[in-house]
């Protein structure tokens, strides 16, 4: 049971663990259509909890509409290697890559899911969209 005014013995240094990290750049190449969507699924993602340091796994899903540009993909694989051994939260490995998406190509409409796997009996699920505030209803 949680005493009054404990945190569990996590901070805000687990709190922002991985957020300001350098990570590879996520590359570009120019779009030549409009109107359609890509998803990238990365069924092998990894990184480490920032308290215990073990690991966490789970699926990474990518949803974008592009405009200009879409994400080169091997640059993508590489960026998202790189949390392997980053001690950062799931819900941060979400928003983080959503951000730097949107910063790497400046997509319609962007959604990141992460699906990671049970630790204790639970299952977490994140989801984190742009723009920031779009309803939870996909387009």
């Amino acid at each position: 049971m949680k005493k009054k005014g404990s945190t569990y013995g996590y901070g805000t240094k687990q709190a922002v663990s991985g957020t300001k990290a350098a990570l590879p750049a996520i590359e570009a190449w120019p779009n030549q259509y409009r109107g359609y969507e890509i998803r990238i699924e990365d069924a092998e993602f990894t990184c480490v909890c920032p308290k215990t340091g073990l690991p966490d796994f789970g699926t990474v899903t990518l949803r974008y509409q592009p405009a200009a540009s879409c994400v080169e993909l091997k640059s993508y694989k590489y960026y998202m290697l790189a949390f392997r051994n980053l001690g950062i939260f799931n819900e941060n490995v979400v928003n983080r890559v959503l951000d730097d998406v949107v910063a790497a190509v400046r997509p319609v409409w962007a959604e990141v899911e992460g699906a990671f796997t049970s630790r204790g009996g639970m299952r977490s699920t994140v989801t984190a969209r742009y723009p920031r505030g779009r309803s939870g209803a996909r387009p």
